[in-house]
């Protein structure tokens, strides 16, 4: 961890020396083309994203939460800006009908006890959805109409696979994000993001849940920016299609939960001997080849090769977005240079 800092550090004091340094306005965490993000708003959003952050939390950790909440903020203002000059602003109808959509499987009171827990108030929330909603309309414009799969790319994907679609006996199409205890520096994800013990662990896997269930965050990009399996997270977290069998012999328990579920829905945290793990159903398949004319087979195509292509050119266009930004991160320059100081 400390060799990792370290060297974190120096790349980033190197890349300083570079360019021009002046003095970070007062109370600001960073400026996105000189638009502002203050340190109240990083906290207003760090309190929100996590409401139950224990008093003695590691100073380490909650500094490493903020950077990594930042780092998200500064994106979304890419986005937001981007989205804004496009006119793609979401408008009052949106905002109010994903709020009824929120609101709707709950009580008026627990919907206030929610907003509560999260140390929220109502405009904060309708100012955060329509945020989103304008930056999803960003994404639909710049992005996901741009992306066409075609009867022969279909095809193609089913001749090279052909025998995946051949199930000996049923099976599960499962997603999943793993969270471990146990300090490992080959963890790789698109944050860089690993728990280091058992407290940390828990605390992750429990905002992740969260993240998706409360705010409906996208389940394939969480798993591929913060779940510590190395094999799927670069694929969004997608484990490909498992025998019953398998399930069984690995967990009963974990079978039942996992044929307890419908396609597309998300499992509580589990707990197994190798940390923490939200698994999420994408199609139960009964045993048998599957043709190519079959829907089902057609559908599963055409969604694989849809995300794979969504997510490579999300990622990619993200970056290209913020070459073209004007970005200070004053927050962690104040970091490095309070660490070169000692």
């Amino acid at each position: 961890m400390k060799r990792y800092f370290a060297l974190f550090a120096a790349v980033a004091a190197s890349m300083a020396l570079g360019s021009c340094k002046h003095t970070p306005p007062a109370g600001v965490a960073a400026e996105v083309n000189g638009q502002p993000i203050t340190y109240d708003k990083l906290e207003k959003t760090y309190r929100t994203q996590y409401p139950q952050v224990p008093e003695n939390a590691n100073e380490d950790l909650v500094q490493s939460q903020k950077l990594e909440l930042l780092g998200s903020l500064i994106t979304n203002e890419i986005m937001l800006q981007r989205a804004l000059r496009l006119g793609l602003q979401a408008v009052d109808a949106d905002v109010d009908a994903e709020l009824a959509k929120m609101k709707s499987p709950y009580t008026k009171e627990e919907f206030e006890k929610q907003l509560a827990d999260r140390h929220m108030s109502l405009d904060d929330l309708k100012a955060q959805i329509r945020q989103k909603l304008t930056v999803d309309k960003l994404i639909a414009k710049e992005i996901t109409s741009h992306i066409t799969i075609t009867d022969a790319d279909v095809a193609n994907f089913y001749n090279n696979n052909k025998a995946s679609f051949n199930l000996a006996e049923p099976q599960v199409h499962l997603s999943q994000i793993m969270v471990t205890p146990v300090p490992d520096p080959n963890v790789r994800n698109l944050k860089g993001s690993k728990a280091q013990n058992e407290a940390e662990a828990k605390q992750k896997i429990g905002d992740l849940e969260r993240r998706i269930k409360d705010r409906g965050e996208d389940f394939a990009m969480l798993a591929t920016n913060f779940s510590e399996d190395t094999n799927t997270a670069p694929n969004g977290g997608d484990m490909g299609f498992i025998p019953e069998s398998t399930l069984e012999k690995a967990n009963p328990d974990l079978r039942r939960i996992v044929m307890s579920l419908q396609p597309g829905a998300v499992s509580p945290i589990i707990h197994t001997q190798d940390g923490y793990r939200i698994l999420k159903l994408i199609s139960k398949e009964p045993a048998g080849q599957r043709d190519l004319n079959d829907p089902r087979v057609q559908e599963n195509i055409r969604e694989n090769l849809r995300n794979s292509a969504d997510q490579v050119l999300r990622n990619a266009y993200f970056e290209v977005a913020r070459n073209l930004s004007k970005v200070e991160n004053y927050l962690a320059e104040s970091i490095v240079n309070n660490a070169s100081k000692k």
